[in-house]
């Protein structure tokens, strides 16, 4: 069953007892808090162990589920202090997850470096293999994202089938590998059965600046129908996660975009 949730960045200001009105308004099941920007939720790789308690307590009360936790570690940094902190952030994440209840943690790759794409594999590969004993000891699976510089899904897969461990799976961020002008099709057959999680957020091509531009599900042009569709028939069981990111302080609408994405999933969903 694939189930809706969103992150934090779409509320960044809200506590914890806004958001799960927020959700419950909404028809969202799970959270996924960005650990390390500061958001009102408190949800941090820090927090103190009665903090981890009283949370997931709060969530399971109201019949929800944190069901990831989101970092910003790149295991394919070439510098061997900077990757020392990236393995320790996850290592991090990967317990304050356990603690909580959730199953995943994001990760990405990151900045490659030069070279053959064989050797950054296998750079990347070795980082991931430094952290899957302490994942598999907590129960926590961590995820690639097809992000940055790895939203070809063919090279994610290479590094997990380099892993070839049960707890390294793929976050399917649909925007990153249609713009690198994979068919969906392509995506599913490479990735499909090693993503565990999914990100969501649709966008339209901006001719000003030749960037995309964060739009509402169904307002733009990446198509999540299709593989919201393929993943379902294939069994997929995990969560379409709104990544709207949203600064803390801004001005921003995290009601609008909770209710405008909980019925766009709804729209593509309904048929299932």
């Amino acid at each position: 069953m694939i189930r809706l949730a969103t992150m934090t960045s779409v509320c960044p200001d809200w506590g914890v007892g806004e958001i799960i009105d927020g959700m419950k308004r909404h028809g969202f099941e799970g959270l996924e808090p960005r650990a390390g920007w500061g958001h009102a939720a408190g949800i941090e790789l820090d927090m103190a162990p009665a903090d981890r308690d009283a949370v997931r307590a709060k969530f399971e009360d109201a019949d929800l589920r944190i069901c990831c936790v989101a970092t910003g570690a790149r295991f394919a940094t070439e510098d061997a202090d900077a990757l020392n902190g990236h393995i320790d952030e996850a290592n991090a994440a990967i317990d304050l997850a356990a603690d909580l209840g959730a199953g995943v943690i994001r990760t990405f790759g990151g900045a490659r470096g030069k070279g053959e794409v064989y050797w950054m594999v296998h750079r990347t590969a070795e980082a991931y293999k430094r952290v899957m004993d302490h994942a598999a000891e907590r129960g926590v699976t961590v995820l690639l994202e097809t992000h940055d510089e790895w939203c070809v899904s063919a090279q994610v897969r290479a590094v997990v089938e380099k892993v070839n461990h049960p707890n390294l799976a793929v976050l399917w961020d649909m925007m990153h590998t249609q713009r690198f002008m994979e068919k969906t099709e392509e995506t599913m057959q490479t990735i499909g059965h090693l993503a565990k999680h999914l990100h969501a957020h649709d966008g339209r091509y901006d001719e000003e600046n030749g960037r995309i531009t964060t739009v509402g599900l169904g307002e733009g042009v990446i198509d999540h129908a299709t593989p919201l569709g393929l993943l379902n028939d294939a069994g997929f069981d995990g969560y379409f996660s709104v990544e709207v990111i949203h600064k803390p302080g801004s001005d921003h609408d995290a009601e609008g975009t909770l209710k405008q994405y909980g019925e766009g999933f709804k729209a593509i969903t309904g048929g299932f």
